[in-house]
Parts: structure tokens; C-alpha cells; sequence
């Protein structure tokens, strides 16, 4: 079994691999967490779902967050796996990069590109709604020629709380059913969700002018199914779209 380890600002995604997805977890990720509590959360995510730490193979991390990346490999080590393997420069992924230094492409785009070019028809553009909203394009010609970063839903909806004196900290559960709302909590939650879908709409059409073509549009991420119900655009949902590249990058550096 391949273990994959997918490290976000607010969520860490955990996955085994054989032949295919054998399960996939999600855990918090805990910044003051030490590397043996971290061997302890991926051992109790194995026996959960069946398999034991003794069929691992080798693991492949990709991580957001740089301070935790070393503590997260040295657990995977505590677990008695010595063939891990990080995405960064250097490893293989089969993509050609095309921005001013590849080296500054975050790990988690890249495993999300390499999933995307492999399982989708290019050009595509790939949507992460985490923390923050990142929008990355593959071309034609299967290279990742950049993107777009913005705040996520609810960075946005604590900015504008904050910021203000009369606005309350709200739960951004369903859309309202109108855009043009009555009341302060629903004015809020349609500006961030409402909000959010025009954002990607309108960067799609300019993304699929510069690109001369209509690409395959992929979306994945918690609020992924939420946003995409709202947007005109058709998204297409892949919530393991991380986990099936890490899983592809793993086998290019076998």
C-alpha cells in the first residue's frame, strides 16, 4: 500500500493506494502537533479502515504549510516507512511548468494539475476552494501556464466581520434563496457565497478568452459542491483530485 498525505492550511487528506483508492480520511491540521502524535493519527487512519502500517510500501507528502511538512515525514518515518517522498523541485510529475520560477508553484497545485491533465481533457482549469481560492490552468499542450489566488468564503466573511462594528460573526450554511437579501445575516451569506460564484464565473470567461478555447472546468475542495451549485458554469466535482495526483507522482518516481 501507498500512503498519501495531502497537508492544507485548515485540513489534512489522507489516502492508501493500491491499484487504486483503498480510503481516504480528512484530519484537522494541527500546527503544534509533534511528529510521533502525527504517526499516532495516520496508524489509528489505517487500522480504521482495515489495513496495518506494516503494508506500507512507501508514502508521498504534498504540504501547504512548510513548518510541518519535516514533522509530518519524520512521523511517517516513526512508522517504520523509510521510502517517503515530498513533492517539491526536483521530483517528477510528468508536467511542464511555464511561470516565471516553477519553484514557487505550491505542492498542492501541482498534485492537483497532475490529476487534472491525466483525467480531464485539456486545457483545464482547475478550481481549490480551501482556505484560500486557488485557480490553476493546464493548456493544450499539458503545461501549467498559471493562475489566480483569492481569499476563500470564510476568510473573506471573517475579513468583513472584523472590519466592521454592526456585523455579526455568521454560519455560511446554504445560500439564501435570493441574491438580493432583506436582512443582515442573509445579505452576508449571499454577498460570501452568491459572491464567490461570480468571482469564479467571471474569472473562468477571461481565463477561456486569454486560452482562445473552452477548457474542461474541474472544482474540488469542502465548499466545492456548495459554490458549484450557484455558479452558471458546469463544475465538475473531484473531491480526491489531490489524492489521485499524489498517487500519480508517487509511481513517475518509483
Amino acid at each position: 500500500m501507498i500512503l498519501a498525505v495531502d497537508v492544507g492550511n485548515t485540513v489534512t487528506a489522507v489516502g492508501g493506494f493500491s491499484d487504486g483508492i483503498l480510503f481516504t480520511e480528512r484530519l484537522s491540521t494541527e500546527r503544534s502537533a509533534t511528529e510521533f502524535e502525527y504517526a499516532m493519527k495516520l496508524r489509528s487512519v489505517c487500522k480504521l479502515y482495515g489495513h496495518s502500517t506494516d503494508s506500507i510500501e512507501g508514502a508521498v507528502v504534498s504540504s501547504v504549510v512548510p513548518t510541518l511538512t519535516d514533522t509530518i515525514c519524520r512521523g511517517i518515518m516513526k512508522l517504520g516507512i523509510s521510502n517517503v517522498k515530498t513533492v517539491g523541485p526536483g521530483i517528477k510529475t510528468g508536467l511542464s511548468i511555464r511561470i516565471d520560477d516553477p519553484a514557487q508553484l505550491g505542492s498542492g497545485l501541482v498534485t492537483q494539475a497532475v490529476a487534472a491533465a491525466n483525467e480531464y481533457p485539456c486545457p483545464v482549469i482547475i478550481i481549490d476552494m480551501g482556505t484560500a481560492i486557488s485557480i490553476g490552468v493546464v493548456d493544450k499542450n499539458r503545461c501549467y501556464i498559471g493562475g489566480v489566488l483569492m481569499p476563500g468564503i470564510q476568510i473573506s466573511a471573517d475579513a468583513l466581520r472584523k472590519r466592521t462594528s454592526q456585523l455579526p460573526n455568521i454560519p455560511l450554511s446554504d445560500a439564501p434563496r435570493r441574491v438580493i437579501c432583506t436582512n443582515t445575516v442573509d445579505c452576508m451569506r449571499s454577498g460570501a457565497l452568491y459572491g464567490t460564484a461570480c468571482a469564479i464565473d467571471g474569472l473562468i470567461d477571461r481565463m477561456s478568452e486569454e486560452l482562445g478555447c473552452t477548457p474542461s472546468l474541474v472544482a474540488t475542495g469542502s465548499p466545492a459542491e456548495k459554490i458549484a451549485a450557484l455558479t452558471r458554469h458546469k463544475l465538475t466535482i473531484d473531491p480526491l483530485l489531490a489524492m489521485k495526483g499524489l498517487y500519480m507522482i508517487y509511481n513517475k518516481n518509483r
